[in-house]
């Protein structure tokens, strides 16, 4: 007979690097990881952004949280990276978690991109992430163990008109992600992309949007509504912990559903909820 276990989460005391953590999702997925008591090694290419974490905060409980390393790296420096690493390790010793929040995005018709755009997005979203993975990696091999954690886009699913150098970066980080999970299998490290959709933030601006615009998005949604940052740590914090030991290789969509099915909207018409 099976046994059952409730699930916990559990992740006090882990050690979690996260990538772009100045600024909207990466700043919540650093403020989440410390509010679940991990610490947290929060990264940016600018310094002043990542000062916040080193503050001394309590939860809204009054709970402690885990302790917090705030330090300037910038994924497309070779050296930069292997310093932020290293310091990580000086502090805490180990990298239990690594998540690749770090990324810009790049627009235009394919004809129109110029070559530094398309090398900028492909050097910050694709190299940026593999070399923080090949940094981490010998760390989470002496552990025996280890998640890392690559941010995707929906884009990298069903890409739009004017996206394709964005979308080919996602794209090649999902597949980079596999490959990891493929040869980091046998030091129980798992790998997972995770492909969040419509959360509004500075870089996408979709609240700026006028209203026929937003509508038009919202209309792709199976849950009619703009994410929130926290829908996407919630994830991440589950695919972080033991909960998730089983899963690797695998691309999660955070999308609310994002063309599910044809025309979504339908189904709110019908309602007579749109």
């Amino acid at each position: 007979m099976a046994q059952w276990a409730r699930m916990e989460l559990n992740l006090a005391d882990r050690v979690v690097l996260v990538t772009g953590a100045g600024r909207g999702i990466g700043r919540a997925i650093a403020e989440t990881f410390l509010a679940e008591r991990a610490h947290v090694v929060a990264t940016d290419v600018d310094a002043a952004a990542v000062a916040w974490v080193e503050d001394p905060v309590e939860g809204a409980t009054g709970a402690a949280r885990g302790e917090a390393l705030a330090l300037a790296c910038d994924v497309r420096s070779d050296a930069s990276v292997a310093a932020a690493v290293a310091a990580a390790l000086e502090r805490f010793g180990r990298v239990d978690v690594l998540v690749n929040n770090a990324g810009i995005l790049g627009e235009g018709l394919v004809e129109e991109v110029d070559a530094a755009t398309w090398t900028a997005v492909l050097d910050v979203n694709v190299t940026g992430t593999f070399r923080t993975c090949r940094a981490v990696i010998p760390a989470m091999k002496r552990q025996g163990g280890g998640r890392i954690l690559n941010a995707a886009s929906f884009a990298a699913i069903v890409p739009s008109v004017g996206s394709a150098v964005y979308a080919a970066s996602k794209a090649a980080v999902v597949q980079l992600t596999r490959v990891l999970a493929g040869e980091l299998g046998p030091w129980g490290i798992t790998a997972n992309a995770y492909a969040p959709g419509m959360i509004p933030s500075e870089l996408n601006g979709f609240l700026e949007k006028d209203q026929a615009t937003q509508d038009r998005l919202l209309d792709t949604l199976t849950l009619r509504r703009w994410g929130d940052a926290q829908e996407v740590c919630d994830l991440l914090c589950f695919l972080a912990s033991d909960a998730s030991r089983y899963i690797t290789g695998t691309l999660v969509d955070v999308s609310g559903g994002k063309l599910a099915t044809q025309l979504p909207q339908r189904a709110y018409e019908l309602a007579g909820r749109r």
